[in-house]
This record gives C-alpha cells, sequence and structure tokens, in this order.
C-alpha cells in the first residue's frame, strides 16, 4: 500500500512531462508541413551528377 503513494506522483509526473513535452512541439511548429516531406522524396528534381 505505501508503494501507491510512491507511484501515483511518479505517474502523473511523467504523464505531465510528457504533455508539456506535446505542447512543445505544437509551439514550435512541429507539425505545420506534414506533406512537404513526403512530397520532397518522390517528387526530387535531379539537375546534379550522379
Amino acid at each position: 500500500m505505501v508503494d501507491f503513494f510512491f507511484l501515483i506522483p511518479v505517474a502523473i509526473g511523467l504523464g505531465l512531462a510528457g504533455l508539456g513535452a506535446f505542447l512543445w512541439t505544437l509551439e514550435y511548429g512541429q507539425y505545420d508541413d506534414l506533406d512537404g516531406a513526403p512530397e520532397r522524396i518522390l517528387f526530387q528534381d535531379d539537375d546534379g551528377p550522379r
């Protein structure tokens, strides 16, 4: 029973850390251009030497 008093705050802290990391990625535009990278790979100009 004493273990629960230790594990519950740890679980809440880890959840808040994950939520904070997700909100940080939203703030800095991590998910703004979801189609750009796949299109750059598929439709890349091959002007340079191989």
